[in-house]
């Protein structure tokens, strides 16, 4: 077996030979003429002149190959009380007659489709029913605000949306229609119909003559075969935030992408097929599209479909109860989960209520993961926890710690090495590389591998503009960090969120680091906030573990002393506040640069994403008793 070094030598000797080597996995209707076209550099196309079928190479192929009687998706929520298995084969058929009803409502290969639906198989089915006819889907997170929604209706031009009546959240139901409709009534562009999944929790009105029953909208119609597409051809437009506002619609491709998925799987996070796979996200995200539905499926795993929390569904216990119950060998999560976790449970006491013995690692992404959790993790489970850095754009891992080829020492703050396929420089304003340890901008070297995106939907000049102008020959992350003498990469923030005190740029998420290593914080933020001596200076927000009791006062004065001595004076670092929560995404990302234009009084607006508005006003009551955010409009 070839190390980690070897493996990514032989890729830097012969990129495509490499990628070559890995399609030969799949199923290609036709065969690529290159497997990559530089001829449109920096655009660049993977597997060019190939034929295949991502719904094909997911369900069909594995049937053909004898799993068809294997979990391809086990369905457990616990907010209704449900736990369902469903085969490879039974998967297949269900997506087959949807395909047919989505073609029966005139939906044909290029045709975009939105999806506004929840964690439930139909949103899998949804998916693959549109990557087996060769629509191109968007997923957008159920429950998202109208007017999100009506921005990504005219971006995509859906010919079809499907939806359902409403989604669960511990303790409520939150009905999708009423937003849905709203978003319709607002867009530009109207959908030739929507087709409607009913949830006997909230069951909604349908409008006559645009929206039908999902179930009667399978009623009569034939099962659609696989549609050969070009490898090429886009898969799925998912829509991130843009910085002006508009959303950018990344495109993933179906060959390049289903190349580098199904090479993750094995190779990265050391899944074998057959194996149980859970990625503890939401299908809404690009952790679900890649490893919730399309990697598990094209390496032949069986993959989870959570509709549930890390704790309140019930308690703190219920990621060892998912584990234990559909002996899951691998779990990837984000950061956040398990500080939830942990600030709940300090002690990790409910571990012991479960056989976690097939558990064989845990992996980490989505935001940095502080030492403190890691460390927490790996004392209470005793298995490898590896963090691992990527992006939406990106589709799959960029720096990981290949488990399936060797497991690399671990190096805390680091999520480890580069990943054959990619060359990752550290870059200085001039765009020249800087020395190992030095703090600059993370920037990938062109032509990225498969799985990564090609291009902005309908906005070449948004890609050119937003990932390849600042670095020329380079993909711009906009996250900061630096890389060690034994090529480890550090990322510490987003470029916009290295602060600059006095003249010294310092990483706010290195202060992060820090205020996670008190035994009482659970989890915490940092930011930068104007200041007309210094520019800026960094301000801490902690929230503290369950059950801590000691004087709140004492606590952020220990805070204080901690990044004094650990980053020293340079830092400037003078105020921790104790809150209840921190304002996040619903994926679990810290709203940093709200919190941070709320402190400088900039003007901001609600996030659309935002877990929990309410959580803004207390943090806007934190930064006034700070001294901030005086002016906050």
């Amino acid at each position: 077996m070839a190390t980690y070094r070897e493996t990514y030598a032989n890729w830097q000797a012969d990129p495509e030979g490499f990628w070559a080597e890995a399609a030969e996995a799949l199923h290609w209707d036709r065969k690529w003429d290159k497997v990559l076209d530089d001829s449109a550099a920096p655009i660049y196309r993977w597997f060019s002149g190939a034929q295949t079928n991502t719904a094909y190479n997911c369900l069909d192929r594995q049937v053909a190959a004898g799993r068809g009687d294997q979990a391809a998706l086990i369905y457990d929520s616990p907010v209704t009380g449900t736990v369902r298995s469903i085969s490879y084969r039974t998967l297949r058929d269900d997506v087959a007659q949807f395909a047919g009803a989505l073609r029966a409502q005139g939906v044909a290969k290029g045709d975009r489709v939105i999806i506004y639906m929840p964690m439930v198989p139909e949103t899998a089915v949804a998916m693959l029913a549109c990557a087996r006819i060769g629509a191109v889907h968007s997923v957008v997170f159920g429950g998202f605000a109208a007017n999100e929604l009506a921005t990504r209706i005219d971006d995509a031009k859906p010919k079809l949306i499907v939806a359902a009546s409403c989604g669960l959240e511990p303790g409520r139901v939150v009905a999708y229609k009423p937003l849905l409709d709203g978003a319709i009534e607002l867009a530009r562009h109207k959908p030739q119909g929507c087709i409607i999944l009913q949830r006997e929790m909230e069951r909604c009105a349908l409008i006559p003559g645009r929206d039908v029953d999902w179930d009667a909208a399978q009623e009569g119609v034939a099962p659609a075969d696989c549609v050969p597409v070009a490898a090429t051809d886009p898969l799925y437009v998912l829509y991130t935030s843009g910085t002006t506002g508009i959303p950018k619609g990344v495109v993933r491709d179906n060959g390049g992408h289903m190349v580098a998925l199904n090479w993750s799987m094995r190779n990265i996070y050391g899944v074998k097929p057959g194996e149980v796979f859970w990625a503890a996200s939401d299908v809404g995200w690009v952790v679900g599209h890649s490893y919730i539905v399309y990697g598990p499926l094209l390496s032949g795993n069986t993959a989870i479909l959570y509709e549930g929390k890390p704790v309140g569904t019930p308690d703190a216990g219920a990621f060892w109860r998912v584990i234990a119950q559909h002996d899951v060998v691998t779990l990837f999560t984000a950061p956040t989960a398990f500080r939830a976790i942990k600030q709940q449970d300090p002690e990790a006491t409910l571990i012991g209520d479960y056989d976690l013995g097939k558990f064989r690692a845990l992996f980490l992404a989505g935001e940095r993961a502080d030492p403190d959790t890691i460390q927490w993790a790996e004392r209470h489970l005793k298995v490898p926890v590896i963090d691992h850095w990527w992006q939406t754009e990106t589709g799959w891992p960029i720096v990981a710690n290949p488990l399936g080829i060797e497991q690399l020492p671990v190096k805390y703050g680091s999520p480890s090495v580069v990943m054959p396929g990619y060359r990752v420089e550290v870059l200085d304003e001039g765009n020249h590389p800087v020395p190992a340890d030095t703090i600059g901008s993370i920037a990938l070297k062109l032509p990225l591998p498969p799985g990564c995106l090609p291009t902005l939907w309908e906005n070449e000049a948004g890609y050119r503009s937003s990932y390849l102008e600042e670095h020329p020959g380079y993909y711009k992350t906009a996250d900061a960090g630096y890389m060690d003498s034994d090529g480890y990469l550090y990322v510490m923030a987003r470029t916009d969120d290295i602060i600059n005190v006095a003249g010294h740029r310092l990483s706010t998420g290195g202060m992060e680091e820090v205020l996670a290593a008190h035994p009482d914080v659970a989890e915490c933020a940092v930011i930068g906030v104007a200041d007309a001596l210094k520019g800026q200076l960094p301000l801490g927000f902690v929230v503290l573990n369950a059950g801590v009791t000691r004087d709140i006062g004492e606590i952020e004065r220990e805070l204080v002393g901690m990044i004094r001595e650990q980053i020293g004076p340079v830092a400037a670092f003078k105020t921790a506040k104790v809150v209840q929560r921190l304002p996040k995404t619903r994926s679990g990302k810290v709203l940093r640069g709200t919190m941070r234009k709320i402190a400088d009084g900039e003007e901001w607006r609600m996030p659309a994403t935002i877990d929990d508005p309410v959580i803004l006003d207390e943090i806007t009551e934190a930064l006034r008793d700070a001294g901030f955010a005086k002016d906050a409009k």
